[in-house]
C-alpha cells in the first residue's frame, strides 16, 4: 500500500516508518522538523531509507504533493507533551488541529479513504474511579489546596471520599484536563467527521506513556522517562512529582508501531465508515515512581526523590484496558517492562 507517514521523522514515526517499510509498504514522508521535537536547524534527509519531505501540514500545496498517490495516511505529526504554558496555546491549535484539518481536507480533495491516528489517552482525562458508596463516579480536577497539602488521591465528588482506580475503556467519557489533551480530543472529532462524510474509515489509537530508543530529550516537551533518564545521566536522582504514586502505561516504542501496522491491516479489510478509537497499551501499569526507580537501577544510579510537588493539568491514575486492541486488531505489546528500561537506560536519544 502507498502511505503517507506525517511526522515520520520524528519519535514515533521514524519507528512507523520503519515498521511499515519493512512490512513491504511503499512510505512517504512528510515532516516539518519541529524545534520542538528536533535539533533547530536539523536536516533530516531520510528515515529507514526513506527520503523525508520537508513541509508544514498546515501548507495547502505540501500536503497536495505528498498526498499524490497516496492510498492510506498514517498521522503521527503533532506537538507533544505538557508544554511550557499558556503561551504555547495557539502552536498546540495549529500544529495539532488547524494541521489536522488541512490534511483530512486533502484527503477528501485526493479520495484517500483510510487513515490512521495517533490519538492519546490524555483524551480521558482522570481515569476510571469507583466510590465506595457511590460506585462509579468521575471526579472532579483536582483542588490545588488539596495538592499543596500532599493530597492527591481525587475524592468522590459526591461525598469527598478517596476513590479505587480501575481501568479505562475506550467508550469511557472524554474529558481532557490540559491544551494538549484539548486538541487531541479536537483531532480524534475532526477525523470522525471527515470519515463520516467522505464514507472513509479512520482508527485513533490512543497511546499510553511512549518511551524507547530515539526520544527527544532535554526539552519541556520530552516524555517522563527522557526527562529521569537525562537526570541519571548527569549524576543526579530522577525528581518525581507528588508522591510518586500515579500510575501511568508505559509501552515501548517498537510496540506502538506495531499497533499502528496492525490497524493498517484493519483498514485495508472491510469496514464500515467512521472512526473507532483503541488503547494502545502494554497492559502492565505501573506507578512514576517504580518507573523512576527501574530505571535508576538499570543505570545504577541514584534512586528518585520523591518531591511532592505538582502541575496543574497533570492527572492521577491513567490505566486503561487494551482488550479492544487485541480482539479486533490482534495486536498484543510484546516488549516486558524491566526489559524496555534495560534497554532504554543506554538507547540513543535525539537531542
Amino acid at each position: 500500500m502507498r502511505v503517507l507517514v506525517t511526522g515520520g521523522a520524528g519519535f514515533i514515526g521514524s519507528h512507523v516508518t520503519r515498521a511499515l517499510t519493512d512490512a513491504g509498504h511503499h512510505v512517504t514522508v512528510l515532516d516539518c522538523l519541529h524545534p520542538a521535537a528536533h535539533r533547530p536547524g536539523s536536516a533530516v534527509a531520510e528515515v529507514a531509507g526513506v527520503p523525508v519531505v520537508h513541509g508544514d501540514l498546515r501548507d495547502r500545496d505540501a500536503v497536495d504533493a505528498a498526498l499524490a498517490g497516496a492510498e492510506a495516511v498514517v498521522h503521527q505529526a503533532a506537538m507533544v507533551g505538557m508544554g511550557v504554558d499558556l503561551a504555547d496555546l495557539p502552536d498546540y491549535v495549529g500544529c495539532n488541529d488547524l494541521a489536522t484539518a488541512v490534511l483530512l481536507a486533502g484527503m477528501a480533495r485526493h479520495r484517500v479513504p483510510r487513515l490512521v491516528l495517533a490519538s492519546s489517552m490524555v483524551v480521558y482525562g482522570e481515569g476510571a474511579y469507583a466510590c465506595a458508596e457511590h460506585g462509579p463516579v468521575r471526579p472532579s480536577p483536582r483542588e490545588l489546596a488539596d495538592l499543596a497539602v500532599g493530597q492527591f488521591e481525587p475524592r468522590c465528588p459526591a461525598c469527598a471520599r478517596p476513590l479505587t482506580p480501575g481501568v479505562v475503556g475506550e467508550d469511557d467519557r472524554l474529558d481532557p484536563r490540559s491544551v494538549y489533551a484539548a486538541t487531541k480530543l479536537a483531532q480524534e472529532h475532526l477525523a470522525s467527521a471527515w470519515a463520516r462524510e467522505s464514507g472513509s474509515t479512520a482508527i485513533a489509537l490512543r497511546y499510553h506513556n511512549v518511551y524507547g530508543p530515539d526520544m527527544p530529550r532535554d526539552t519541556p516537551y520530552s516524555g517522563v522517562a527522557a526527562i529521569f533518564r537525562s537526570a541519571l545521566e548527569r549524576g543526579e536522582a530522577p525528581r518525581v512529582y507528588e508522591d510518586g504514586g500515579q500510575r501511568r502505561d508505559f509501552v515501548h516504542v517498537t510496540d506502538v508501531a506495531a499497533a499502528n501496522l496492525a490497524a493498517l491491516t484493519a483498514l485495508d479489510a472491510e469496514r464500515p465508515p467512521g472512526l473507532r478509537a483503541y488503547n494502545i497499551a502494554s497492559g502492565d501499569p505501573r506507578t512514576v515512581a517504580q518507573m523512576a526507580t527501574t530505571l535508576a537501577a538499570a543505570m545504577d544510579g541514584p534512586p528518585p526523590e520523591i518531591t511532592g510537588g505538582f502541575r496543574a493539568g497533570d492527572v492521577r491514575h491513567v490505566v486503561a484496558s487494551p482488550q479492544r486492541a487485541r480482539d479486533e486488531l490482534g495486536f498484543a505489546a510484546r516488549v516486558p517492562f524491566e526489559a524496555g528500561l534495560a534497554e532504554f537506560a543506554y538507547a540513543p536519544l535525539r537531542a
